[in-house]
């Protein structure tokens, strides 16, 4: 039990090393193209990887049915990247991710219960815009279908992810949300002040 807290600490204390998903400052240069990049590259930013695995431990934790929000998400997230590659915008788009952050760790935190539409609907919201940073970084090459499977599939294994340490956290040490919500809204808030 024991060797578990540290490990969760440990991965806790180095994600601020991971750099943030979509910058903003390269035009996209970061986003490497094909299968393996997108299924890659969810991990490789602390925006995207705090927001899928919030996703999953809040669901796990609050909803009766765990899985409508992350397949929310996900199904958003295609929506809003393929309409991003088709030259869709909305205003505010990396402020909105900020906030995801904030709003989805704040929820975690306190462990919020709500409708199943409710918490679908909130979380696909949010999606939509991640999915329009990365579709419109993107743009429409041969490899950029690939890379955006690569990249669905990989939030829905972090969304699993997130849900079985829900699960865990229930069983165990429920308080762990608290922590790990915290340090969700905590990223989202310096963002957010970032990206003003």
């Amino acid at each position: 039990m024991n060797i578990r807290k540290h490990l969760l600490l440990a991965l806790t204390l180095s994600l601020p090393g991971i750099a943030l998903a979509h910058t903003g400052t390269d035009g996209g240069a970061h986003h490497l193209t094909g299968l393996v990049a997108g299924v890659v590259h969810p991990f490789t930013g602390l925006d995207h990887l705090s927001a899928m695995i919030a996703v999953g431990i809040w669901s796990a934790m609050t909803a009766r049915r765990i899985w409508v929000a992350p397949i929310s998400f996900a199904g958003l997230l295609l929506v809003g990247a393929v309409a991003g590659m088709a030259g869709a915008t909305l205003p505010a788009v990396e402020p909105m991710i900020a906030a995801s952050l904030l709003v989805l760790g704040l929820l975690t935190a306190m462990r919020v219960k709500m409708p199943t539409a409710m918490a679908a609907s909130l979380v696909g919201m949010f999606a939509v815009f991640h999915g329009l940073a990365h579709g419109a970084e993107l743009g429409i090459t041969g490899q950029a279908t690939a890379t955006l499977a690569g990249m669905v599939f990989s939030t829905l294994l972090l969304h699993c992810v997130g849900l079985v340490a829900g699960r865990m956290l229930m069983r165990t040490h429920a308080w762990w949300s608290c922590v790990l919500g915290g340090g969700v809204a905590l990223l989202g808030t310096s963002l957010l002040v970032g990206s003003m």
